[in-house]
């Protein structure tokens, strides 16, 4: 942890800008992909090594007490569990209705007509 009056050392920044400039070339290549599941999944994993580089390095997380990085990542982790957590019984209770239903035969209106 740095004391009062230093400062981190450049070299850190410039590796994390380099970092940052690769990972948004590679998230830049994605869109000459097919969409589909890894295309989303490389775009969002390319987005959360982004964004937890930014927080960690320029907004200075690394350096701060694990109290303050638990109060400040903890919740935004656990809202993620929670929407796992809610697909996972989303699925559950579409298959369960449709053994119990069978498949729907709803076909929605266009306004108007």
């Amino acid at each position: 942890m740095a004391t009062e009056g230093t400062q981190h050392p450049l070299k850190i920044y410039w590796i994390m800008w380099a970092a940052l400039f690769v990972l948004s070339t590679f998230s830049y290549l994605t869109d000459f992909m097919d969409d589909g599941a890894l295309r989303t999944t490389l775009i969002l994993t390319f987005m959360l090594a982004k964004a937890g580089g930014i927080v960690w390095i320029f907004m200075h997380m690394g350096w701060e007490r694990l109290a303050l990085k638990l109060a400040i990542l903890g919740p935004p982790v656990a809202i993620l569990v929670l929407i796992g957590m809610m697909s996972l019984e989303g699925e559950y209770v579409e298959d369960s209705r449709i053994d119990n239903y069978g498949e729907s035969t709803f076909v929605p209106e266009t306004p108007g007509h």
